[in-house]
């Protein structure tokens, strides 16, 4: 079993507690569910009985202790989340609609989780071979990209693979707007990415699909996978034919952490199966291994979709088993 770093945002998801058919000018509360993107990832591999750890940092708080608690509970190793008093843990106001759809509002700026610093990173953390997983939301702005980047060299220069989920928020990037050419160069340094069929589209608009597969495929990128909710999802492997697989359907009532749980569940699947940065290409070469992979990860997706809120909408392996 491959120990897998999720690196990124710890943070407070605030989940409305407003009911279908509610007016849209109806009061309105929240309740505090600890999330973050690559710390529902963390929890979602460790439930399933992996070995993941966070890095990250968490503002000296009662909501930074609350996600070091949720998160050791769920079985996360937090020893290299770091907690710090120069700012506060990130909120995230998430509204749900009928469908279960988000909007989110984001209280960072700044916040703790962009505090963490490039001589933060330790070496010894990548003696031992595993995978980096991280998402855009830490490229936002110039300093935790450069830390970013800093642990996407170290994870490279001692061979673990580099997962890459795009979770693009437009509204944590300082002009409303993600900077595509400040993650571009982050695509080609991971061998595995994945994509929303949203975020798939917004990269093509400065290009052609073979454009953009061209470049992943120039770069380190052996597996790109694109997800699209209910629909079929496409996976396209460096010098093979793209092929869809269809996800298990779900009632969906609250899709926040769905994409997470897939991330975590495919994560998972690699880790468990020793598939470092050297094997993965042989492993995408047998295409029946991989669809038993994505499957799984997707019944992962399903899952959480079918549950309200992020950590506690991971599933184990019996609750996997017994689901739907």
């Amino acid at each position: 079993m491959l120990p897998v770093i999720c690196f990124g945002e710890a943070l407070i998801d605030m989940l409305s507690n407003r009911q279908p058919g509610d007016a849209a000018d109806a009061p309105e509360s929240f309740s505090r569910f600890a999330g973050g993107a690559p710390a529902n990832v963390a929890v979602a591999i460790a439930r399933l009985g992996g070995q993941s750890q966070m890095v990250g940092k968490v503002g000296a708080d009662m909501f930074g202790d609350f996600i070091q608690r949720q998160m050791q509970q769920a079985g996360v190793d937090t020893s290299r989340l770091l907690s710090t008093s120069d700012a506060n843990t990130a909120l995230a106001f998430v509204s749900l609609d009928a469908a279960g759809e988000r909007s989110f509002s984001f209280y960072r700026n700044p916040s703790a989780d962009l505090l963490f610093a490039v001589d933060e990173w330790q070496p010894q953390w990548f003696e031992q071979t595993g995978i980096l997983h991280f998402c855009s939301n830490t490229l936002t702005h110039p300093e935790i990209t450069q830390a970013t980047q800093a642990g996407v060299e170290l994870a490279s220069q001692a061979g673990w693979l580099v997962s890459f989920d795009f979770n693009l928020r437009h509204n944590l990037w300082p002009t409303g707007i993600a900077d595509i050419e400040r993650i571009r160069p982050f695509l080609s340094r991971a061998q595995l990415v994945k994509m929303s069929r949203e975020e798939w589209l917004w990269m093509q608009q400065t290009g052609s699909e073979t454009g953009l597969l061209d470049q992943l495929w120039q770069g380190q990128t052996r597996l790109l996978i694109v997800t699209d909710g209910s629909q079929p999802l496409q996976c396209f492997v460096r010098g093979q034919p793209p092929f869809e697989l269809l996800p298990p359907e779900v009632a969906t009532l609250d899709s926040t952490a769905a994409g997470d749980a897939f991330m975590g569940g495919l994560l998972f699947q690699l880790a468990s199966q020793n598939i470092g940065s050297n094997q993965l290409a042989q492993f995408c070469e047998n295409q029946a291994d991989l669809q038993q992979a994505l499957f799984f990860a997707a019944r992962c997706g399903g899952y959480a979709a079918g549950n309200y809120g992020a950590f506690a909408a991971m599933p184990d392996q019996q609750q996997l088993a017994e689901w739907p």
